[in-house]
């Protein structure tokens, strides 16, 4: 088996078997508590334009994005996600928007 790299050649693995082998954080409660409440900006995922490639959670340096068992769609863990806005960079479809945190979010 030959193993493809994501890069700019190879964006979208088209199976798990393309990825190449990487551990995986996990966001935890840490010794000074949640990470969450200093960034300075949050991403916010526009669902109606992701077509769900799961991108931003592969890359998610934090471990802060999460698969949802109700519709698979990712969702960010704002406790942990530090604002460092990889997700938004990796979206292909450029559905991830970074807003300054402190702006009152919609339901």
């Amino acid at each position: 088996m030959v193993l493809k790299l994501i890069n700019e050649v190879n964006p979208h693995p088209e199976t798990i078997e393309d990825l190449p082998e990487a551990p995986i954080s996990m966001p935890k409660i840490g010794s000074t508590g949640k990470t969450g409440n200093w960034r300075t900006f949050i991403p916010i995922i526009d669902y109606d334009n992701c077509i769900n490639c799961k991108l931003c959670w592969l890359y998610c340096p934090e471990g802060s994005i999460f698969i949802r068992e109700s519709d698979d769609f990712p969702e960010i863990d704002y406790d942990y996600c530090k604002g460092c806005g990889v997700c938004a960079q990796v979206c292909p479809k450029k559905c991830i928007d970074m807003k300054r945190a402190g702006i009152e979010l919609e339901g």
